[in-house]
């Protein structure tokens, strides 16, 4: 099998040097639209698509992307690993504005406004998420990460909170309380639909600030979180073109086969037209 390394981030992720073969492509999805277009390129022999998240001139709220469409989008382009980049909040001292961090475990505080999974319509699945990103795949980032010269930690929890306002500061200091390292508003239903589409999924998150739980600096503010990310942008490039020449084509993690006995409706009872719908994602199994 090809591989195909997915990119979901800021619009300017896919201007980087090296890349070959750009192009953009519309892609229909049975979900609805995707943020916008995605860019596929070639870069050191491998085909990357990327995706802004948030649309071109960042015109979508995370509660209004449609993440279905984006992740089945990337899956119809054949993508088998998505390297999510996204700016975070930190919550511990020690990861500062400007630091980079690969984490390893959500907390989802998002509202059911997000549509987080394929399923349903007569068709039913429990996945595993125990393990929410590919451990292979995180490894990997952080190689890269440390390669690149980032000041980069290794492991934690990403909270995910609906938005778009910031916390409130006591919200800021209960999620602290949880004992997570950073919070963000995207990578919710993102990491669970990946799963389901047994699509590896990392992630670059970028800590822009320190919430608003930090007595000695200022509350998270747009203008703060722009100027960090700019910083950002170069470094974010450098670690995804170091995980390219890192990543391997064969895929060894649990990831690729996540479906394989999540899916607990009889073949027989499944409609039709869900089934057609469905035929990308679940049409190896049923």
């Amino acid at each position: 099998m090809e591989q195909v390394i997915g990119v979901i981030g800021g619009s300017g992720l896919y201007e980087m040097e090296g890349l070959q073969d750009v192009r953009s492509i519309v892609v229909e999805t049975p979900f609805g639209a995707p943020s916008d277009e995605f860019v596929t390129g070639v870069l050191d022999g491998v085909r990357m698509v990327f995706l802004p998240r948030h649309g071109r001139g960042h015109r979508l709220l995370p509660t209004e992307v449609n993440y279905r469409a984006n992740i089945y989008g990337m899956k119809k382009l054949g993508v088998t690993r998505i390297i999510s980049v996204s700016a975070v909040g930190s919550m511990r001292e020690e990861i500062v504005p400007g630091h980079i961090v690969i984490p390893d475990q959500f907390i989802d505080r998002t509202n059911a406004t997000r549509a987080n999974t394929f399923f349903g319509n007569g068709v039913v699945a429990h996945i595993q998420f125990a393990d929410p990103v590919c451990a292979d795949l995180s490894t990997d980032l952080y190689a890269a990460a440390q390669e690149a010269g980032a000041t980069v930690h290794r492991g934690g929890t990403y909270i995910c909170m609906e938005g778009p306002a910031f916390s409130t500061r006591a919200e800021s200091n209960l999620y602290r309380s949880f004992g997570v390292s950073v919070i963000g508003m995207t990578n919710i239903p993102e990491a669970k639909l990946a799963r389901e589409a047994e699509i590896c999924y990392g992630v670059i998150a970028l800590a822009t600030d320190y919430d608003c739980w930090h007595e000695s600096h200022d509350d998270v503010s747009v203008d703060a979180i722009i100027a960090i990310i700019k910083q950002n942008v170069a470094m974010a490039k450098s670690i995804i073109r170091n995980a390219v020449r890192r990543i391997g084509r064969e895929r060894n993690c649990p990831c690729a086969s996540a479906l394989r006995y999540a899916i607990i409706t009889d073949k027989a009872a499944i409609p039709a037209e869900t089934k057609e719908r469905l035929d990308l994602i679940i049409g190896s199994y049923v």
